[in-house]
């Protein structure tokens, strides 16, 4: 299953009052695996940059000013998240501030159906403790040291890792790769094949064993069978 991790950067913290979009990150996860895959953009804001956003995420109006519109970046943003589920930290939050710049291109708004809450998830699975970005990196030992201010992209990959471990997809990956061991079966490397660790019990008696060494006896002493013959052990000197 194909799913977007997403996070945006804002002017503020409501679209109703003005604050706009400046900067969205993407990362693509196929079956709770990231690809490395990713959207990326700054966003013109068309407007100042108050002081309270400048110190989260650093991004300045003068910076700011020379990136696209966004009427100028949604068709590739659009296309690269498809219909998939997308995955935010505090979706109503990202959701609105997207919504509302589709709603002033006229553009059809994403449904909610399709969002993923890991904010939701964790305080479910977290229950009255801090579940913000960096208190879920520190919880399931993700670097997050690199995270001086925020960043959308890096937002992205930090909570694709953190959304493997609340889903329990990671726990089941190394489950599975501690009860399977890797088979090439060729130099060009096939792909992997689990192996039991118990073999399956000889489902043929000895009897039957017997009657198919006496079969293979009368093909001859040339018949590839004899290659398959296991010789029987030595007798004993005692």
């Amino acid at each position: 299953m194909r799913e977007i991790v997403l996070d945006t950067e804002t002017t503020g913290l409501d679209p109703l009052r003005g604050d706009r979009l400046v900067e969205i990150g993407c990362v693509e996860i196929l079956n709770r695996m990231p690809t490395g895959q990713s959207y990326h953009v700054y966003i013109n804001p068309e407007r100042d940059m108050p002081a309270e956003a400048f110190a989260v995420h650093g991004l300045s109006a003068e910076f700011l000013s020379t990136k696209p519109l966004f009427h100028e970046v949604v068709d590739a943003f659009l296309e690269f998240i498809g219909d998939a589920p997308l995955v935010i930290h505090n979706a109503s939050f990202d959701i609105g501030f997207i919504n509302a710049e589709l709603d002033r291109i006229k553009r059809a708004a994403i449904p909610r159906e399709r969002l993923v809450d890991t904010l939701l998830l964790a305080r479910r699975k977290h229950p009255g403790v801090s579940n913000r970005l960096d208190d879920l990196c520190s919880r399931y030992a993700i670097d997050n040291s690199h995270r001086t201010k925020h960043g959308a992209l890096l937002d992205a990959e930090l909570l694709a890792e953190v959304y493997v471990d609340l889903v329990g997809a990671r726990q089941s990956r190394l489950l599975l790769a501690s009860e399977a061991q890797e088979i090439r079966v060729n130099a060009a490397g096939d792909a992997p094949r689990r192996q039991r660790l118990v073999p399956l019990a000889p489902r043929t008696s000895d009897a039957e064993r017997e009657a198919h060494r006496a079969f293979i006896a009368t093909l001859g002493d040339k018949a590839i069978w004899n290659e398959y013959l296991v010789a029987p052990a030595a007798a004993s000197d005692g």
